[in-house]
């Protein structure tokens, strides 16, 4: 029997509709939308793993996004108790080397680690352009040089993606994810204290008078930043690639068209696109491109 640990995001529902006999288990705090049948704590680790071993569990696949767990130490029961200088000593880490961690628990209670691009593979995309906007002639530059960045990023366990713009690494990816760095390209507007007066919030009142949803200033690419660029995503070198690997979607085009970028490159093999459809209907919808490339032959 597999046991899926699903997480937040459209992958673990791709999961169970390929294994709809799956286990699905969730963290508490992380809700995937999924009817789960088993919610743990990270602090019953020990007993959870005891229950799926009960339950004939005999394979794990983990899929969707997870935060950081706090852990209470009043929280931790007899069969975690023995596990928990390792789990202190991952949480000060990166994330690979936390879900190192996790995946060695499961391994260690016997359970095979079923990675979810082996039970949906269709969620890796074949290598070319995907869409009908093309990389222009300076996107080899800023593809090389992003490369570079991220290499090194990944070597130090922070992120897997990295935006580069005429040859300047501008963002970076971090513990609050993709999303997170990509808003961060975007300008700051002024915020305004108010005084309580009629015109303190001007598109609200005309929303009240005339009915409707006020609809605020589009969000614009920060004019401090060079423009154009490219979002490049791909593992961290050496990552273990049965969980987290990085993945993309519609929202990912959208904030990226968003912040101004010409496009998205990602790695053949590496990353996978949920929600194709739609995601490729954004970027021919915003003009951006997205290609696949084979990974670097440096990395």
């Amino acid at each position: 029997m597999l046991a899926l640990i699903a997480g937040q995001g459209a992958l673990p529902a791709l999961v169970l509709r390929r294994r709809p006999d799956a286990l699905v288990c969730e963290l508490a705090g992380f809700p995937s939308g999924l009817a789960a049948s088993r919610t743990f704590r990270i602090e019953r680790l020990g007993a959870f793993l005891q229950d799926l071993r009960t339950a004939g569990v005999t394979e794990v696949c983990l899929a969707g996004r997870v935060g950081r767990p706090r852990l209470d130490p009043a929280a931790i029961d007899t069969a975690t108790l023995p596990l928990v200088p390792r789990m202190m000593a991952a949480l000060a880490q990166g994330d690979d080397a936390a879900l190192r961690l996790v995946l060695a628990f499961f391994e260690e209670a016997g359970f095979a680690i079923r990675a979810a691009h082996d039970l949906v593979p269709e969620v890796l995309p074949s290598e070319g352009v995907l869409t009908g906007a093309a990389p222009g002639p300076t996107v080899e530059r800023d593809l090389a040089r992003a490369r570079a960045a991220h290499a090194a990023l990944g070597a130090a366990d922070v992120g897997q993606a990295v935006v580069v713009a005429e040859g300047q690494v501008i963002a970076v990816e971090a513990l609050p994810g993709t999303d997170w760095m990509l808003t961060s390209l975007l300008a700051r507007d002024p915020v305004f204290a108010p005084t309580g007066g009629l015109f303190d919030d001007p598109l609200g009142v005309a929303a009240d008078v005339f009915g409707g949803v006020a609809q605020g200033p589009r969000p614009r690419r920060d004019p401090a930043l060079p423009a154009g660029g490219i979002l490049y995503k791909a593992p961290k070198p050496g990552q273990d690639r049965r969980v987290d690997l990085p993945a993309i979607g519609p929202e990912t085009l959208r904030r990226a068209a968003a912040a101004g970028l010409e496009g998205i490159v990602i790695e053949a093999g590496g990353v996978m696109l949920l929600d194709r459809d739609a995601a490729l209907a954004v970027a021919d919808r915003t003009g951006l491109f997205l290609w696949v490339r084979p990974p670097d032959k440096a990395a």
